[in-house]
């Protein structure tokens, strides 16, 4: 059974002024438009917005969103349909920086629903360091809001780069992970990567080295260099595990 678009409508906006996440489910026709286009049929869908001002909608398949927007502002409110004439729901996303916007018209709603979920960096995974990687690919946006892999093993002349990703500026992002407390060398090794992805690529390209540690120098260097360092928790036992991932803060006065 539906609910009314005024109820729905006041549930939505709630949920966005209380950064809750919210869970709708409807028939809706989207609209996208920045450095592509496309638009999304009329159909039952879910659509997801959360309190890191991202919207996604989501169909009875596939483990990623159909569409989505990361860092986005989004209104929602009553609006009359041009094409039929009757009572819509439309709820508009967009951003500057590039500048997109993404249009929903919710043409009947099944059911509203909000969530107060506090946000956790607990991250725990398990394994080789090969299954690590591919856990990596499987979900980046722990490190960073609509970080999207894109490839793995990148093949370079002198040596392997381990992820290739894409972040929400659509700038390509090297990833490489060390086990063990990362060095002066890891830090070349990764400016190497970037400076050859960007080369190759011709876009923008940014650096994160993932390791437990890091020496002084090592990131001193990578400070110098402009690349970003993620430290994580690390166990040994019959199988490695990460017990948490967080983007370092530290001064060099830290060390």
């Amino acid at each position: 059974m539906n609910i009314s678009f005024e109820e729905a409508q006041d549930k939505i906006i709630t949920a966005i002024k209380n950064q809750e996440m919210c869970i709708i489910v409807g028939e809706c026709f989207v609209e996208y438009e920045g450095r592509a286009s496309s638009k999304l049929r009329r159909g039952k869908r879910l659509l997801l917005l959360k309190s890191d001002n991202s919207i996604s909608i989501h169909e009875n398949r596939l483990v990623r969103p159909t569409n989505y927007m990361m860092n986005a502002s989004t209104s929602c409110k009553i609006v009359i349909d041009e094409v039929e004439g009757k009572e819509i729901i439309e709820l508009f996303s967009k951003r500057l920086k590039p500048k997109e916007t993404l249009k929903v018209k919710l043409y009947s709603v099944e059911d509203v629903n909000a969530y107060d979920l506090p946000q956790s960096n607990d991250l725990r995974l398990s394994g080789s360091e090969k299954e690590l990687n591919d856990a990596l690919m499987d979900d980046l946006s722990f490190l960073e809001p609509g970080l999207k892999p894109i490839n793995q093993q990148q093949v370079f002349r002198k040596g392997i780069c381990d992820i290739v990703a894409e972040d929400a500026d659509g700038k390509l992002v090297v990833i490489e992970l060390k086990r063990r407390k990362a060095d002066y060398a890891a830090v070349t090794q990764l400016k190497r990567y970037v400076e050859q992805i960007e080369k190759l690529k011709g876009i923008e390209t940014r650096g994160i080295l993932l390791a437990p540690e890091i020496r002084k120098s090592a990131m001193e260097l990578l400070q110098s260099y402009g690349l970003d360092y993620y430290s994580y928790d690390f166990t040994i036992g019959e199988r490695s595990e990460i017990k948490g991932i967080g983007k370092s803060q530290q001064k060099l006065g830290d060390y």
